[in-house]
């Protein structure tokens, strides 16, 4: 099915990623742009404010693809590292309403230049490793520490090279093992290649070594290697890669690199190009993407739930159907989040409150393909959402990178009554807990507390306001991890129980329903 792959890029070279029907002006920008009633500037959103524009001609021509990101861990600064088919650019975005473009790493020269529109990064011990379609590109290995202290564009050369592959689709790496991943990688004089994952020790990153190549299922179209600390007691601290192989969720035993055991090969109704997916946190749940189901049937945006309980026997629980046309691409989970660049649709942020029972629920987008939401190979090619500030910078084929901050956050609510129980008559305090989880700051915080039946209140704390029963308490502005405590006091004539009930709301989506609404019981005697 690599066939599929190249037909894509047909599409790519013949329907110009460059020119795309609703693609901005190459030379044009945008500056930061609240999301507000539906857009930013000309952008449909929700939920997720534009900070900042580069467009491909200030990253240095031609088309983009993948996109992945680095913090300096000396100086905190924040980089994206930007796809192009000519290469790969560095942009500090350190400031995400003002970002910088540093520089590129030209593809590698002994490439033929003909599949450009590939190209892959990932990142391990303050080390890019780039992998291209281009027949003779290797692995390129580069250095971001020596993006410190530039002031001007530099055109950048590589500090190490592999070449024992040519080409290769894709790249992984599992950080906590320090090995990557080549996927679909062609010979060279000097290697084999392989279809399937072509390991490599890249503990030393400037000396990647060969490790080994499992293709007992053929070809790899992406992975994710983790060291395994899910339910499935049978496989703790293996090392576990979970494969999209075109057509099945293959998982498969990569501890012994030399003897790599495929643990269990999963086809699914609808499947027409098992694309990628990501674990959740805690290693329970996959979540697949099919890069051929929208165009080939003509649902809407899917995504595939996967329960991992059992590596040998993974179940799929649910799936989700998205609001658009759109072709999905990449998604990466984070917290409680999902984050999918899904072409013309551009971002989606999904809720996974609800993924145990195989559901998904949309909290925000992002869509810098404004033209339509069809099912068309070109828009959004992926996104990185894993820096600490909480920017999420997203790759456009032929509109540029976005720098993007979701206004999302969790509040919860939580209560204590004392005393419990009391008596007729004796003043009852609830304590009311809110906190914001995140992951965004929040704002226009208010709690909302439904006084019980037959309670009069005594007092509240400052900023709360009595109407009918109601208790309305204004917290106002809730920074991500603070947390603010309200008291209300009550009495009741005669005994009972009272339930206090009490409801958190702000001005950003909240991802998690469940905690926002809290129940205390008190017995009156």
């Amino acid at each position: 099915m690599r066939a599929i792959s190249r037909s894509i890029l047909s599409i790519l070279l013949l329907g110009g990623i460059l020119a795309a029907p609703g693609a901005m002006p190459a030379g044009a920008a945008e500056a930061e742009v609240p999301c507000v009633e539906g857009k930013a500037g000309q952008y449909p959103c929700q939920n997720v404010d534009l900070l900042a524009r580069v467009t491909p001609a200030v990253l240095g021509g031609s088309g983009g693809n993948d996109i992945w990101g680095w913090t300096d861990p000396q100086t905190g600064r924040e980089y994206a590292l930007v796809g192009r088919t000519n290469g790969t650019a560095f942009v500090d975005i350190t400031v995400p309403t003002d970002p910088v473009y540093l520089g590129r790493l030209p593809t590698s020269p002994g490439s033929a230049g003909l599949f450009g529109s590939w190209r892959d990064i990932k990142v391990y011990k303050d080390h890019a490793f780039v992998v291209s379609e281009e027949p003779g590109h290797g692995m390129q290995v580069f250095d971001l520490t020596r993006l410190r202290g530039v002031t001007s564009p530099q055109t950048f050369t590589e500090d190490a090279h592999y070449y024992l592959f040519g080409s290769a689709h894709n790249i992984a790496i599992n950080e906590d093992s320090g090995y990557a991943y080549a996927l679909g990688s062609g010979a060279t004089p000097l290697g084999t290649g392989c279809g399937g994952l072509h390991m490599i020790d890249i503990r030393d990153p400037k000396l990647p070594i060969p490790a080994g190549c499992f293709q007992t299922d053929l070809y790899t179209h992406d992975v994710q290697c983790v060291i395994y600390k899910g339910p499935d007691q049978g496989y703790q601290d293996a090392e576990i890669c979970i494969a999209s192989n075109e057509d099945t969720l293959t998982i498969v035993d990569v501890t012994n690199k030399a003897l790599p055991m495929m643990l269990s090969r999963n086809p699914y109704p609808g499947a027409s190009y098992t694309h990628q997916g990501w674990f959740t946190e805690d290693q329970r749940y996959f979540l697949l993407g099919d890069e051929g189901d929208e165009s080939a049937t003509g649902v809407n945006t899917t995504t595939y739930v996967w329960d991992l309980a059992s590596l040998t026997s993974p179940q799929l629980i649910g799936v989700h159907r998205g609001r658009t046309k759109a072709i999905d691409h990449n998604l990466y989970t984070k917290g409680d989040l999902v984050y999918q660049a899904n072409y013309r649709a551009g971002l989606q942020i999904l809720s996974m409150e609800d993924v145990a029972q195989g559901q998904l629920r949309e909290v925000g987008y992002f869509d810098l393909f404004p033209a339509n939401d069809l099912a068309g190979f070109n828009g959004a090619w992926s996104n990185y959402p894993y820096f600490d500030s909480g920017v999420v910078v997203l790759n456009g084929m032929g509109e540029g990178l976005f720098v993007l901050r979701p206004r999302i956050a969790d509040l919860s609510v939580t209560q204590s009554d004392d005393p419990d129980p009391a008596g007729a008559g004796q003043p009852v305090t609830y304590t009311l807990t809110v906190d914001n989880v995140g992951p965004g700051d929040a704002t226009g915080v208010t709690v909302t507390d439904t006084l019980p039946a037959g309670a009069t209140l005594v007092s509240a704390s400052e900023g709360c306001a009595a109407a009918g029963g109601v208790v309305t308490c204004v917290i106002g502005s809730l920074g991500e991890g603070e947390q603010a405590t309200i008291t209300i006091e009550v009495t009741a004539g005669q005994a009972g129980q009272l339930t206090n009930v009490a409801t958190v709301a702000g001005d950003q989506a909240d991802h998690i329903l469940g905690n926002d609404t809290s129940e205390e019981t008190t017995t009156i005697t």
